[in-house]
C-alpha cells in the first residue's frame, strides 16, 4: 500500500454551512410532528427528505441517478476517472426521533459539494453524494436495507417475509409504493462495485455522550460493533392472585424477567473483565396490558435483548451463554423463557489508512480528533464489509439520539465538513 501524501493547511473552498442550516430547518418543518421527527423507511417522510436533497443537488449541477432500491447518487465530476469518493449517510429516522441522525451526514456532505461547486474548483476524483434509503431497523426489523440492496446483498426472500412493524405489510409492498424496481431487487442486481469506489466516508452524529465529555467537536471511528439480537423474548409463568399465592407456589414471570436482566448485566461485567468489547441492553420489557393488574402475579413478560460487539467470536458465542442463563432461571423459577429467533449484523473495521489520514487532516486544522469505536449500526459497515475503504467522522451531539431532544451545534458540523472537504480535494493515494 502506498503511504498517504501530505497536504497544505489552506483550502480553495469552504463548505456551505448556511445551506445545511436552511435544509435542516426545511426537513424539520416538512417531516416533523407534534413530537419529534418521523421519516419512515420507504414512507412519505423519507421520500420528502430525498426529494429535498435531489432538488438542491440538481441546482448545483450534479448528475443524479437512483438505483432500484431508490438510493440517490449525486455526482460531481473530477479531473480523473480514478475510483470515486462516496460521501453521505441516510435520511430515514426512527418514530418520533431527532432531525440529525443520518441527515447530519447527508447535509455535511452536500455542504462540501456546494462549497466546491461555488468556488469553481474541480476535484481530483469524482465525488458522489450518497443518500441511502432505509438504514434504520425500527420500521422493518431489518437493518441497512438500502445499502445492502446497492451491493446486491438484499435477499429476495426478505422482500416478502419482512413486515413493517406498525402495519404488518411487506417490505416489497412499501418499496413498490415508493417506486422501487422490485424485479431488479429480486434478481439481486447491485449497482455498486467495490473496485470502482476509492473510499466511502460517512459523517454522522455520535449519538452518545463521549465527545461531550471529552470536549471534542468530532472524532474518527475505528470500527462499528456488530450485533446479536433476541428481539422477541417471552417469559411465561402463571397468572395468580397476589395475596392468595405464597412465594413458593408462584411461577412469577416478572421476577424471572428481572433476574434475567440482572444476570445479563453480570455477564456483561464478566466478559468486559476478560477484555471483551461489548454492550448488552434490555431495551423493551413489558407485561400484557390486557392481562396484567395491580393484584396479579405476572404470567407473561415480553422483552428484548441487544448485544453488540466488535468481536465476531464473541457475537458467535454470546447467544449460547444467554440461552444457558435463561434455562437456569426457567428451571429454578418454574417458568419458560423463549428467547425467540436470533438476528444480528456483522461488525466492521474502518480502514486504518483513512482513519490516519483524516486524523492528520484534523491536526493540520489545529484540532485533536480522538479515535473511538462506534456502538450503533451504520451503512458504513456494509461498505467496509464489501471491501470498500471506509471511514466515519463522528460529530458531537447532545441528548443522545432516537428521541426528539437530539441536538447538534452547527459549528461542530462545520468542523467535520471542513475535514471531509479537505479529504475530497486532497485524497492522496487511497488505493494499493
Amino acid at each position: 500500500m502506498t503511504a498517504f501524501q501530505s497536504e497544505s493547511s489552506s483550502l480553495p473552498a469552504e463548505p456551505d454551512i448556511a445551506l445545511a442550516e436552511r435544509l435542516f430547518d426545511e426537513l424539520s418543518a416538512r417531516t416533523g410532528g407534534t413530537e419529534g421527527i418521523t421519516r419512515a423507511s420507504y414512507g412519505p417522510g423519507e421520500a420528502i427528505a430525498h426529494d429535498i436533497i435531489a432538488r438542491e443537488a440538481a441546482r448545483l449541477g450534479l448528475t443524479l441517478r437512483r438505483d432500484p432500491a431508490l438510493n440517490l447518487y449525486a455526482t460531481l465530476r473530477g479531473r480523473t476517472r480514478e475510483p470515486a469518493i462516496m460521501i453521505g449517510s441516510h435520511l430515514d429516522s426512527v418514530p418520533n426521533g431527532g432531525n440529525f441522525d443520518g441527515a447530519a451526514g447527508v447535509l455535511a456532505s452536500l455542504a462540501v459539494l456546494a462549497g466546491i461547486v461555488r468556488a469553481g474548483t474541480v476535484p481530483p476524483r469524482d465525488i458522489v453524494l450518497t443518500v441511502i434509503r432505509a438504514e434504520e431497523s425500527a420500521w422493518f426489523n431489518a437493518s441497512y436495507i438500502g445499502s445492502r440492496a446497492a451491493f446486491g446483498a438484499l435477499a429476495a426472500a426478505e422482500l416478502d417475509q419482512v413486515k413493517r412493524s406498525d402495519d404488518n405489510r411487506s417490505l416489497a409492498d412499501h418499496m413498490l409504493e415508493a417506486g422501487a424496481d422490485l424485479d431488479a431487487l429480486r434478481a439481486g442486481q447491485g449497482v455498486l462495485a467495490p473496485a470502482e469506489i476509492g473510499a466511502f466516508i460517512e459523517p454522522h452524529i455520535e449519538q452518545g455522550p463521549v465527545l461531550l465529555a471529552q470536549g471534542a467537536p468530532a472524532a474518527i471511528v475505528t470500527g462499528i460493533r456488530g450485533s446479536a439480537r433476541f428481539r422477541h423474548v417471552i417469559c411465561r409463568g402463571e397468572y395468580a392472585h397476589s395475596g392468595a399465592t405464597p412465594r413458593a407456589l408462584r411461577r412469577d414471570a416478572a421476577l424471572a424477567a428481572a433476574e434475567l436482566t440482572l444476570r445479563l448485566d453480570e455477564l456483561w461485567c464478566d466478559l468486559e473483565a476478560e477484555g471483551e468489547d461489548l454492550t448488552i441492553t434490555v431495551g423493551q420489557l413489558a407485561t400484557d396490558p390486557a392481562e396484567h393488574a395491580f393484584s396479579k402475579v405476572a404470567g407473561r413478560v415480553d422483552l428484548s435483548i441487544d448485544l453488540r460487539s466488535r468481536s465476531p467470536a464473541l457475537l458467535a458465542r454470546a447467544p449460547d451463554l444467554m440461552r444457558d442463563i435463561a434455562a437456569q432461571i426457567a428451571r429454578r423459577r418454574g417458568v419458560s423463557i423463549d428467547l425467540g429467533p436470533l438476528s444480528g449484523t456483522e461488525p466492521a473495521l474502518m480502514d486504518e489508512r483513512l482513519a490516519m489520514r483524516l486524523t492528520g487532516m484534523a491536526e493540520a486544522e489545529g484540532l485533536a480528533f480522538p479515535q473511538m469505536a462506534c456502538g450503533a449500526g451504520h451503512d458504513a459497515a456494509i461498505f467496509a464489509n464489501h471491501g470498500v475503504p471506509t471511514a466515519m467522522i463522528f460529530i458531537r451531539n447532545a441528548h443522545g439520539s432516537h428521541n426528539p431532544r437530539e441536538s447538534m451545534a452547527i459549528q461542530d458540523l462545520a468542523v467535520a465538513a471542513r475535514i471531509l472537504m479537505r479529504f475530497c480535494l486532497e485524497p492522496g493515494s487511497i488505493s494499493a
